[in-house]
């Protein structure tokens, strides 16, 4: 059975100062990590908005993030989340059964729809070109792919660990991205959510 992920982003408001905290941070993934089927619970920051937390679980399969394990946490303890960005369960797609690095220093998170009639190739351009070349990039431990199986509006998502949040901004990294295929495949895109992110904390 293919690996599975949970990702939820909320992007804490003006009107919250300091709620999302690290006793809030550590609280919720020391519940989530005793989930059975939980392999992984870590909590990221943004680095472009500080204001924005990323939960990231690695799951031994998508259905683990169903189970009442996992979903036994109040609506309080969600809402101190603020303003919801992303709430995404999916399965692996690629590449195999890797699971989150343990020593990342940066995360890009990239979920996004597509166009029914460009979905075809948008999956080959992903899975053909977009993450070897950027697997390839000096500075990214992993990259990959997952497809939704909660009905997030994105349906899509492609996560990159990375030695730094800086690896993103290097050339090798640029040069990946612009080629002429993706310049094809930009069109298609519907829903793009993209954040870079640094560690906040890790369990297991």
């Amino acid at each position: 059975m293919t690996k599975g992920i949970a990702i939820e982003a909320g992007q804490c408001g003006p009107q919250r100062p300091g709620e999302v905290d690290d006793s809030y941070h550590s609280e919720r993934l020391t519940q989530r990590a005793g989930v059975p089927g939980v392999l992984s619970a870590r909590a990221w920051v943004g680095v472009d908005d500080p204001g924005v937390s990323i939960f990231v679980y690695d799951l031994q399969h998508a259905g683990i993030a169903a189970s009442p394990g996992y979903r036994a946490e109040s609506s309080v303890r969600n809402a101190r989340l603020g303003e919801p960005l992303l709430d995404f369960e999916g399965a692996q797609t690629l590449p195999g059964d890797a699971v989150s690095p343990e020593a990342a220093g940066g995360l890009l998170v990239n979920a996004m729809s597509v166009a029914p009639e460009g979905e075809a190739q948008f999956n080959r351009w992903y899975d053909e070109e977009h993450i070897p070349a950027l697997s390839a990039v000096p500075g990214t431990l992993l990259a990959r792919r997952f497809v939704t199986t909660n009905g997030c509006q994105q349906k899509y998502l492609a996560l990159y660990h990375l030695e730094s949040p800086e690896v993103v901004k290097t050339a090798a990294w640029a040069q990946a991205v612009e080629t002429p295929w993706t310049l094809k495949i930009r069109p298609f895109m519907r829903d793009r959510l993209r954040i870079v992110c640094r560690p906040r904390f890790s369990l297991r």
